[in-house]
């Protein structure tokens, strides 16, 4: 276990030089990186790769110090921005939406069951959970007007861009399959974290 104290405003002048390296959210993680760990509060899991803490449990649901209990809340993209702006002005850690790459970095892909640690994360919701990349291309090629898909999504050049902005992402903890094509209304758990370096 690696020791972080409990949420309150004083931790930011903390350093941890055990999470000192840091990457850019694009750049694969080698699978040498160090595995994730453990706080003494029981209630986050540190990345000693990323520098970053992870929430333990979804919104919505509480650290009881066996498990997380409650239900886990279901909002829209932009209901799941406003979380972590609230939580953040609640206990001063500048909690934010995962990128797509570090919600990646939880999952397991090797072993029998596949998904996030049930140890690190108990009682985790098995579906999509918000991410915040954004991707919206404007020198896209042009939409293939003959593709059924295209045809079925009703995309077409003129509607490909407008249909970007209402679209977010989103990553599948049982999978790691990330999609951006999640429409931003849709109702989804959030993990929040925040990097421990600011």
């Amino acid at each position: 276990m690696v020791s972080i104290p409990l949420p309150c405003r004083p931790l930011r002048v903390l350093t941890f030089a055990l999470l000192a390296a840091t990457v850019q959210a694009a750049a694969p993680i080698p699978a040498d990186a160090p595995a994730l760990v453990l706080a003494d509060n029981g209630a986050q899991i540190l990345d000693p790769y990323t520098g970053l803490a992870w929430s333990r449990c979804v919104e919505g649901m509480r650290w009881n110090g066996r498990t997380c209990t409650g239900q886990p809340v279901r909002v829209s993209h932009a209901q799941a921005l406003a979380l972590a702006v609230s939580r953040k002005d609640a206990d001063g850690f500048a909690w934010r939406l995962p990128r797509v790459t570090e919600l990646e970095r939880l999952v397991h892909r090797s072993g029998p069951t596949p998904g996030l640690d049930p140890v690190l994360f108990p009682a985790a919701p098995a579906e999509s959970h918000w991410a915040m990349t954004a991707s919206i291309d404007t020198n896209m090629a042009p939409v293939n007007q003959y593709n059924y898909a295209n045809i079925l999504r009703g995309r077409t050049d003129e509607n490909t861009t407008q249909m970007a902005f209402l679209h977010g992402w989103a990553v599948n903890p049982a999978t790691g399959e990330a999609r951006g094509d999640v429409l931003k209304r849709t109702e989804l758990p959030v993990r929040l974290v925040w990097a421990l370096q600011n």
